[in-house]
């Protein structure tokens, strides 16, 4: 198996879910080892991994990896929201780019692909109301990095019609849990409170989204790599829905602070209100249910396990801090 993006925060956790669920198992991660992936992700797993620091977008170094697998997972992707509207380069370049590259490797050695995907690419639901995004819904991108993330799964479906590559794909929830970087909201909510500084609120904290916990996300994937039509997109989440707000007072609660103790920042520009997924396709068809279905106790094992682990954490975030600090937020 070749798992691209496997330093980052969900494919570090992948392989670390696929070599417990496969003992025999050959991977190779390809990772450009940026900010966002960190090989001490894996250094519990280095002696049973090879570790390629490289360029989805290289052309020659990912047609050999390919053709030297059977299953290629591809979660290399540039993430950060905040990022992408600060400078969307990268974000095309990676995620557009390197997409294709890969397609284009797979399509050559007729190799099995899975790419992961986000329901960013559906745009935004109202903050009111049960309506969810289904794998019909018309995709209303509305970050440079959701508009990227949509063209490539445009690109894989593309490739898995015309080309008759053997593709399946899934767009989940939110994530959290072990190893995501300091950067984004839960992590950087839990780093603050564990080094005694206030959270910080984008606006008033309304957007709500699903939150589905790593390992759960990882567990549909493999079901999908196992028993996934091919051809077919899988929509993953939770079904938990909490307000930005609701979960910060519940990150504040639990690691023993007032649940007010926190500071409004600007609102990030066009915002999206809410996510939720209707996973019912990847439940009836495939069985897939969350073990971490219940929140409070998926956000207690993660505060426990950033509480922990500061020499993971730590070294990201002077510099993490000084880029919000650069915008305001």
């Amino acid at each position: 198996m070749l798992v691209t993006g496997g330093a980052g925060f969900i494919g570090a956790n992948f392989v670390h879910r696929a070599l417990a669920a496969r003992p025999g198992l050959r991977l190779t991660v390809l990772d450009a080892l940026t900010y966002a992936g960190n090989r001490d992700s894996l250094a519990g797993v280095a002696d049973r991994i090879t570790l390629v620091h490289g360029d989805v977008c290289d052309g020659d170094l990912v047609d050999a990896l390919v053709r030297d697998c059977d299953t290629v997972v591809h979660f290399a992707a540039e993430s950060h929201v905040d990022n992408s509207l600060q400078d969307p380069t990268p974000f095309l370049r990676t995620n557009v780019e390197g997409t294709f590259v890969l397609l284009e490797a797979v399509r050559r050695h007729d190799r099995r692909l899975h790419h992961v995907s986000t329901d960013e690419v559906f745009g935004s639901l109202p903050l009111r109301g049960d309506e969810a995004f289904t794998e019909q819904t018309p995709y209303d991108p509305s970050s440079p990095y959701s508009a990227t993330k949509a063209a490539s799964d445009l690109l894989v479906r593309a490739w898995a019609r015309s080309y008759g590559v053997r593709a399946t794909l899934s767009n989940c929830a939110n994530n959290y849990g072990p190893y995501q970087n300091v950067e984004k909201f839960l992590p950087r909510q839990i780093t603050n409170v564990l080094r005694g500084q206030r959270p910080k609120l984008y606006g008033t904290g309304e957007n709500v989204r699903e939150w589905t916990h790593v390992d759960d996300h990882n567990d549909a994937v493999l079901l999908i790599l196992d028993a996934g039509r091919l051809g077919e997109t899988y929509l993953i989440g939770s079904g938990a829905q909490w307000s930005n707000r609701a979960l910060l007072e519940l990150t504040l609660t639990l690691l023993g602070r007032p649940a007010d103790d926190f500071d409004h920042v600007p609102d990030r520009p066009a915002h999206d209100l809410r996510y939720a997924c209707d996973s019912g396709k990847i439940r009836r068809e495939l069985g897939w249910r969350p073990r971490w279905a219940d929140v409070p106790d998926g956000l207690a094992a993660t505060v426990d396990w950033y509480r922990r682990n500061e020499w993971w954490w730590g070294p990201q975030k002077a510099e993490t801090e000084a880029r919000y600090a650069a915008i305001g937020r």
